[in-house]
């Protein structure tokens, strides 16, 4: 009995676990199945794996050919198993060596002519991989600059089929096709237009205050709204929040880097401290924000936003169905997505910046006498920003328009890193006093340690504001948060007075 036998690895969402593939070569007449729970892609490999196979001088067995995944209850997608496959069947075929790739991790996309073509996902594999304790692995020699971001495994890139049984110690003849340049190939990139370049905070003209929200949400892990008119510098003071937040630490590197690399976007980025920035167009659909797709659902904005900012611009713009969904993700720090074949978690543990105009036509501010717009229109204008989702924004405040621009000669402002640095002292010194509860920021704070924790006269304010209906519990809550993180900015040991109060504007200027 001829049975060839690899290793491959799976994902469902991030998590990963091994494949064993093996392959049975039996009397009958000819037919190539694949068992162990394929999706229709996994099932289209047949005719990919015969085709590249034979590309390498290898006669197919005219008999039955049989590959089974296991384990068989779990899920198997997508194209980066096509080469384990084919080298189980030319391993039971006796192309190579038996025992050979007993102990490897073998991952490719195969094309018809042979050639390796790179995969998604291989940086959580290979996490996957360390963790389990196998240590070989053969990957596309295109992901071999995102292989390289794990240290301790032997990893071999291969262009070809034919590369692969000349590596086990087998005969192949083939050519290698000329490989076109992609965007997923190209790493020649300005400076100016490198993703993580997101600019510096002394280029926006004016905006003190706006500046200091941000700060205080960068300190604290706090969600912001602004609004005000076109062209007041919202959109230009969300794009560089990220250069003013805490680097990410290694581990959380690794985690933003394993969402990037399963969306197929990890060469722009590469491995970076930077926290990540999404600002999906306003016609996006539920999907496109928390993931979706048949079979195994994909990660959408809200994950690919993990541990970094997602900004919606124009957000009342954006269907009401649509903002609803990031309710649960706010509170949760993560996103649960159920379809056919299984449910799939995907990490959203991010901070929401949201920008919207006072009006449709924007000029609602001040006296209004610009201001086109009908009252029903306004009205109905921000009603998508329902009760519920507004709740749940810590910092709401009005950004107007610069009415001067400073000369030259005049200061610029604050740059993003003298700024950063006051975030990263205000952070680590909430991160000691919640060492043992195991948060990282001010947002994270549970309300009871709030209540326990702040001063009855600073807890008095907060009774007043919701006895007036100027809060609710929930946004009482997010107020005292608010103040503990205005007391780490100043250096204070406990909020005071005058920091609940500010926290309690904070949540509440819109106008």
């Amino acid at each position: 009995m001829a049975i060839g036998s690899t290793l491959s690895v799976g994902l469902i969402g991030l998590k990963a676990f091994i494949v064993q593939v093996q392959a049975f070569i039996s009397p009958g007449l000819p037919y190539f199945s694949i068992i162990g729970l394929p999706d229709a892609s996994l099932s289209e490999a047949r005719e990919r794996v015969k085709s590249a196979c034979q590309a390498t001088g290898f006669g197919w067995p005219q008999t039955r050919v049989t590959v089974n995944m296991s384990p068989a209850a779990m899920p198997k997608r997508g194209s980066s198993h096509d080469l384990a496959i084919a080298a189980s069947v030319l391993c039971a075929a006796g192309a190579i060596g038996h025992d050979c790739l007993e102990d490897t991790i073998v991952l490719g996309e195969v094309n018809l002519d042979g050639s390796v073509l790179p995969i998604h996902g291989l940086l959580p594999i290979m996490l996957h991989a360390e963790e389990r304790g196998v240590r070989k692995m053969i990957v596309p020699h295109r992901n071999l600059d995102e292989a390289s971001m794990v240290d301790g495994l032997d990893v071999v890139g291969v262009r070809h089929v034919g590369e692969l049984i000349e590596l086990m110690g087998g005969d192949a003849t083939y050519t290698i096709p000329d490989t076109p340049v992609t965007d997923e190939t190209t790493t020649d990139q300005s400076p100016t237009s490198h993703p993580n370049d997101c600019g510096d905070m002394n280029e926006v003209l004016g905006q003190e205050h706006a500046k200091w929200a941000l700060q205080v949400a960068a300190a604290g892990g706090h969600n912001l709204i602004m609004t005000g008119p076109p062209g007041s510098g919202k959109t230009m003071l969300a794009s560089r929040m990220p250069g003013i937040m805490c680097p990410l630490n290694e581990a959380e590197q690794l985690e933003v880097a394993s969402i990037r690399s399963l969306c197929g976007i990890l060469p722009q980025y590469g491995i970076t401290d930077m926290p990540p920035f999404e600002a999906p167009h306003h016609t996006a659909s539920t999907a496109a924000l928390v993931g979706g797709g048949s079979g195994i659902a994909v990660p959408g904005a809200i994950t690919r936003a993990h541990r970094g900012i997602l900004f919606l611009d124009e957000a009342p713009e954006f269907s009401a169905r649509a903002l609803q969904t990031l309710r649960e993700p706010l509170e949760s720090g993560y996103v649960a997505l159920s379809r056919s074949k299984g449910s799939t978690y995907y990490p959203a543990s991010f901070q929401l910046i949201m920008a919207a105009n006072p009006c449709p036509c924007g000029y609602y501010y001040g006296t209004g006498e610009r201001c086109a717009c009908r009252e029903k229109d306004r009205i109905r204008y921000f009603s998508r920003l329902s009760g519920p989702i507004l709740d749940r924004v810590d910092i709401q405040m009005a950004v107007p328009p610069v009415s001067r621009i400073a000369a030259q000669s005049e200061p610029i402002g604050e740059s993003s890193a003298g700024i950063q640095a006051r975030v990263i002292r205000a952070r680590q010194v909430a991160k000691d006093r919640f060492r043992q509860y195991g948060w990282v920021c001010n947002a994270q704070a549970s309300g009871k340690w709030l209540h326990a924790n702040t001063s009855l006269k600073a807890m008095e304010l907060v009774n007043r504001a919701l006895s007036n209906h100027q809060l609710t519990l929930r946004g009482a809550d997010r107020a005292m948060r608010l103040s503990w993180t205005l007391a780490d900015l100043a250096g204070r040991v406990s909020p005071t007075e005058q920091d609940v109060h500010q926290g309690i504007e904070m949540r509440t200027r819109m106008t």
